[in-house]
């Protein structure tokens, strides 16, 4: 997937998304998050995440940057004990989503455009509360982006975002074999 932005060297980025099986004990996260931090390359997105296997998590890394940086993490990934197997994942070929509660100033006279642009984008009033709401929505990364440029007139009091969750579609899968 191509991003639009460019670097602050003027060479167009690309945005990668990695699957990892990793052991689900302490340490994992840091070690894992580490490799990226040594080398001075951003995460965008992280989310891990128990498998069927309580004993094995599964990460989503999102990150920028270009082909040869990202094989040398792909490679250093797997080459960590810990990690159990490593793929890329093509966003053509993968289900993307990402969930977000954003609480909303609500005034008696909002409400119901607030309502009205949650349901446009099949989101969900999970809190009502007096002066505010709290939706819910669940998708891919422009559509969260989408509701949450419609809300932020009416005034975005707080966010929270999970990052990126992804598996491959259809008969594609990552295993520990």
């Amino acid at each position: 997937m191509r991003d639009e932005g460019n670097s602050s060297t003027g060479e167009t980025m690309e945005r990668y998304i990695l699957s990892a099986l990793v052991q689900n004990h302490a340490g994992v996260l840091s070690r894992v998050s580490g490799l990226f931090s040594r080398r001075g390359y951003n995460i965008d997105s992280l989310t891990v995440g128990e498998t069927v296997d309580p004993g094995v998590s599964r990460m989503t890394i999102v990150v920028r940057g270009d082909e040869a940086i990202l094989e040398q993490i792909q490679k250093q990934l797997e080459k960590l004990i810990e990690v159990a197997a490593v793929k890329r994942l093509d966003p053509n070929l993968a289900v993307l989503r990402e969930i977000a509660l954003i609480k909303v100033a609500a005034s008696p006279e909002s409400r119901p455009d607030i309502i009205q642009i949650a349901n446009i984008f099949r989101a969900r009033i999970v809190d009502v509360a007096a002066d505010s709401l709290i939706v819910e929505t669940t998708g891919a990364q422009s559509k969260v982006d989408g509701l949450i440029e419609l809300l932020k007139p009416f005034g975005i009091l707080e966010l929270a975002r999970t990052g990126l969750s992804a598996l491959e579609r259809g008969s594609l899968i990552l295993s520990l074999i």
